[in-house]
């Protein structure tokens, strides 16, 4: 990158960092922090931190937006750098405790910390001096994301003020955000799309985001027209819980969904019902956006966002853009690699074909996992369901399971699905059960299931 984009970079972020008084006088949280109040406690952090010597690394383990963008305020300014978690709990914490050796956190929960980690609680200071010196390079690695629970073992992506800026900016511009909107989030601002959408871009639209996380569906509809929200950010698991009879949020212009795929059915029941489309944010913590696509266009194609460039490697996606994080390995033309295979289409979309990882051999024949759990999914008894592959002693072969939320018996289940899958592709070990625990973002962790069916199976 030039100097000259740099230095007009760090310009951009400067003008984030100086708000004018009447900025500074706005609600970020609905009646409760001001946008002074978030650069006071950011103030206070660096204050904090610069009585401290070497490196200081903190945790961020707090749903508080306010705080979580006092921090990321702090960070800019080159006084710390960010950890966020993919859970509070006690073992994700060790895990990453032993992945960075952090020594200091902001945490809800404290007594989830590990032994000797120092909890820090945030105070406010005059903000006046807080751009003073140096700030971080916008290309410097600044915070650190894992990712944990459904794709097996934890992942670390980094991301620097370039990464995280430029996505907010374009999808502020895109979808034409503005201080005009209230947000309402049902996702924890710790993942990369909460920290986006329910942090990052209130923040650089000026807007205002609602301080609580909402998730049970008569509390989300309740919530948005009492206060008039124009921007719900949700999960696929969320929006289905909204199929209810009741459903009316007129004060809506826009709703957001990520981490996962929508079902057709639920987005077109919710567009059917509100009068609104909803807009699926197609990408991953390590790439950043990618894409979107909304059931109003009637499509199943993804549209590629202006600013990321993308081509088939074979059928594999790969992508360009300022929003990748610097671990991704790139081929000579600064293309990295996805985990997802796809098809083009015209006018700058495609259209995904499922995991390239989720091809596993079955008695020496393919099988596309993400298809058994969709098909799985389609009939009427089932409620969800989550479908893996576990190791056998025959090589590279597999054997196939599945946990299946529904009111069927196994045999049942098994006799359905013949009609709808071969026989080699039917779940050999299935259990079923009366739901499926998730993370907040509507994910499973993938890894406390295997370990289920190879303890049963010992």
């Amino acid at each position: 990158m030039s100097d000259v984009k740099k230095d007009s970079f760090i310009s951009l972020y400067r003008k984030i960092l100086n708000p004018s008084p009447v900025v500074r006088q706005k609600d970020f949280t609905f009646a409760g922090y001001t946008y002074g109040d978030v650069f006071d406690l950011a103030a206070g952090l660096k204050k904090t931190l610069s009585q401290r010597g070497g490196e200081k690394i903190i945790c961020l383990c707090t749903t508080n937006k306010a705080v979580t963008a006092a921090c990321v305020i702090a960070a800019l300014t080159g006084s710390c750098k960010l950890i966020l978690p993919y859970s509070f709990s006690a073992h994700a914490m060790t895990e990453m405790h032993e992945a960075t050796g952090f020594d200091l956190a902001i945490a809800d929960r404290p007594e989830e910390m590990p032994f000797g980690v120092e909890i820090i609680t945030p105070f406010s200071a005059k903000a006046e001096n807080l751009t003073a010196g140096p700030i971080c390079d916008p290309d410097e690695s600044f915070l650190r994301l894992f990712t944990g629970g459904s794709t097996g073992k934890p992942k670390v992506w980094s991301k620097s003020p370039r990464n995280l800026l430029a996505e907010a900016f374009y999808l502020k511009e895109k979808y034409s955000l503005s201080d005009k909107d209230l947000f309402a989030v049902t996702v924890p601002p710790y993942h990369i799309y909460g920290l986006l959408f329910s942090v990052l871009i209130p923040f650089v639209a000026r807007a205002r985001v609602l301080p609580d996380i909402y998730t049970f569906p008569q509390e989300i509809i309740s919530t948005i027209n009492k206060h008039k929200a124009s921007v719900l950010i949700s999960v696929p698991i969320h929006y289905r819980v909204l199929k209810v009879d009741n459903l009316s949020v007129p004060s809506l212009k826009a709703a957001f969904s990520s981490s996962g795929a929508l079902d057709r059915s639920d987005a077109l029941y919710f567009f059917q019902t509100t009068g609104r489309g909803i807009t699926e944010i197609y990408g991953s913590t390590e790439t950043g956006g990618i894409a979107s696509r909304n059931i109003s266009e009637q499509t199943d194609s993804w549209k590629v966002f202006d600013n990321v460039s993308w081509k088939l490697t074979g059928s594999r996606l790969s992508v360009k853009s300022d929003f990748t994080s610097p671990e991704m390995e790139r081929d000579a033309d600064g293309f990295c690699l996805t985990g997802d295979e796809a098809r083009a289409e015209k006018e700058n979309c495609f259209v995904l074909l499922g995991r390239a990882d989720g091809i596993v051999k079955v008695a020496g024949k393919r099988v596309d996992l993400l298809d058994v759990q969709n098909k799985i999914k389609t009939l009427p008894a089932v409620t969800d369901a989550f479908v893996l592959a576990l190791p056998t002693d025959k090589g590279r072969e597999s054997v196939i399971a599945a946990i299946v939320a529904c009111d069927l018996t196994e045999t049942d289940l098994k006799k359905l699905l013949l009609d709808k899958l071969e026989p080699y592709a039917v779940p050999r070990r299935i259990k079923i059960v009366s739901s499926i625990t998730r993370t907040a973002t509507g994910k499973i962790d993938r890894r406390r299931v295997e370990k289920f069916f190879l303890a049963e199976k010992k």
